[in-house]
C-alpha cells in the first residue's frame, strides 16, 4: 500500500522551517562527530528491481543508528545556560544512544528515560555512552511524559527525537551523503516514524535534485503518515503495534509532518513478513545486521520491487536489535520466506516408527528442526501417536515436495 503526496505541492517553493543552508551548516558541524557510512550495492536486488540497488548503511554509524546526527546538532546549538541545566531525553532504543553519545561529547548532562521493557543491551549502551538511564513506564508514550516532567521539574533542555528543526537539519546531512556517493541516484527510500529523517532528507535532495523521488516507508502495524496526509494534519494511532520499534510512533511530529507532505513523493506500508523478510536478507545476502526499522526499505523492495525507477537507494537506518528478538525475527523471515515447514503426523505407535520417518525426511533433505509426540488425543486410535515436526526447508517449492513426499510414502500429514 502506498500514499502519494500531493505532486502539486511541488510546483512552488514553500518555505519550511529547516533548509538546504541550515543541512549544510549541520554537515560542518558534525565533521568528526559522525561518520561517512558506506554505500554498498546488493546484487540481489539489482537482480529483482531491475536496475542497480545500493544500501546506504547507516546501521554502521557510531550509535548504530542515523540518530547520533540530529542529536548533536541539537545539542551543540544550545546556549551557555542551556547546556549547564542538563537535557533529558526518552527512547526505547536509537534516540537515547544518540542523546548520550552527543552529550558526552559536548560536555553536557544527560538524563534518558527509557521504558521497563527496553532491552538490556540497549539500556547498557545509553550508560556506556554516559548517560543517567531511568526506567520508566510500560510503553514509549508513558515514558515520554516522565521525560517531560522532568524537564518542567529541573530545566532540563528536552531533546526530542524528531520535532525539532535542529534535529531535522542533522538527519538531513544524510542526504547530502546519498548525493555525493551516489549522483545518479533516481529513488531514495527511508524508513519514517516520526518523520525526522524523511523531513532532513527531503530537504536535502529536492533542494539539489528535485528530479529524485523520496519514497517513506512505515510498518503497516503504526503507519500514522498515511491518514495523516489524508486529512492534511497529524493524526494518532490508538495502538500502533509492529517489531520495528524505531519507526513505531503513534503521531507524526508537527515540525516533520509539513515538510513531509509537501517534498516526500510517497509514503508506503510494509507488512511484519515483509519487514522480516528483509531482515534475514540483509544479513544473509548483504551481511548487515540490521533492526526491522533499519530493514522498512528492503521490505518496500522486496515486496513490490517493479515499482521502483533506478537506481535505487535503501537507507538502512539503524542496527540496534536485541539478539534475542533477532533469533525470533530470523525465524519469522525464514518462515515467511517459506524456509520452515511445520507438519502433523499419524504414525503407528510402534518402536522404530519415529526412526523411519526421520530417515524419510533425511533422504528428502530436510532439517528436523524440532520434533513432539501426542498420545493422548480422543481423535488417536488406540495404536496410533501424532507427531509434530519442524522442519528446515529449502523454500516454497522443496516444502511442497516434501509435504507430498510423505504421502506417497504412506504418511498421514494432517496439517
Amino acid at each position: 500500500m502506498n500514499y502519494r503526496t500531493g505532486d502539486s505541492l511541488h510546483l512552488s517553493a514553500p518555505r519550511h522551517p529547516v533548509t538546504l543552508d541550515d543541512v549544510r551548516g549541520a554537515q560542518k558541524m558534525l565533521i568528526g562527530v559522525s561518520r561517512v557510512t558506506a554505500m554498498e550495492g546488493s546484487r540481489h536486488l539489482t537482480e529483482l528491481v531491475g536496475s542497480p540497488v545500493h544500501l546506504k548503511c547507516e546501521n554502521l554509524q557510531r550509535t548504530g543508528s542515523f540518530k547520533l546526527r540530529g542529536a548533536y546538532v541539537r545539542i551543540a546549538g544550545l546556549i551557555a545556560e542551556e547546556r549547564a541545566a542538563g537535557v533529558v531525553a526518552a527512547s526505547a532504543g536509537n534516540h537515547a544512544q544518540g542523546v548520550a553519545l552527543a552529550s558526552s561529547l559536548l560536555g553536557v548532562r544527560s538524563t534518558v528515560f527509557m521504558p521497563q521493557g527496553a532491552p538490556l543491551p540497549k539500556v547498557a549502551a545509553t550508560r556506556e555512552y554516559g548517560a543517567e538511564v531511568r526506567l520508566h513506564g510500560q510503553v514509549v508514550d508513558e515514558t515520554l511524559a516522565a521525560a517531560q516532567d522532568y524537564a518542567r521539574a529541573t530545566g532540563a533542555v528536552f531533546i526530542h527525537p524528531f520535532d525539532h528543526a535542529d534535529i531535522i537539519a542533522g538527519q538531513g546531512t544524510l542526504g547530502l551523503e546519498i548525493l555525493e556517493q551516489c549522483p545518479e541516484v533516481r529513488t531514495i527510500l527511508l524508513g519514517v516514524g516520526g518523520g525526522g529523517l524523511a523531513a532532513g532528507v527531503a530537504v536535502a535532495v529536492k533542494a539539489l535534485r528535485p528530479d529524485v523521488r523520496v519514497i517513506g516507508v512505515q510498518a503497516a502495524g503504526a503507519a500514522a503518515y498515511p491518514p495523516s496526509l489524508a486529512l492534511g494534519h497529524p493524526v494518532a494511532l490508538e495502538h500502533p503495534a509492529t517489531m520495528a520499534d524505531g519507526i513505531k510512533v503513534g503521531r507524526p511530529g508537527d515540525v516533520p509532518f509539513k515538510i513531509v507532505g509537501d517534498l516526500v513523493d510517497e509514503v508506503r506500508t510494509v507488512s511484519e513478513d515483509a519487514l522480516s523478510s528483509a531482515v534475514l536478507l540483509c544479513l544473509e545476502r548483504a551481511k548487515q545486521v540490521v533492526e526491522p526499522a533499519g530493514a522498512a526499505p528492503v521490505a518496500a523492495l522486496l515486496s513490490t520491487p517493479e515499482q521502483f525507477t533506478g537506481p535505487v537507494v535503501a537507507v538502512l537506518s539503524g542496527g540496534n536489535v536485541d539478539p534475542l528478538l533477532l533469533q525470533r525475527i530470523l525465524r519469522h523471515g525464514m518462515a515467511a520466506a517459506g524456509r520452515y515447514l511445520s507438519l502433523r503426523l499419524r504414525l503407528a505407535d510402534r518402536p522404530g516408527a519415529l526412526a523411519s520417518l526421520l530417515a524419510a525426511l533425511s533422504v528428502l533433505d530436510a532439517n528436523v528442526v524440532d520434533v513432539s509426540h501426542v498420545r493422548t488425543d480422543p481423535r488417536l486410535g488406540l495404536t496410533e501417536v501424532e507427531v509434530e515436526l519442524h522442519l528446515e526447508t529449502k523454500g516454497p517449492q522443496h516444502c511442497a515436495e516434501v509435504a507430498a513426499s510423505l504421502r506417497e510414502a504412506g504418511y498421514t500429514v494432517i496439517a
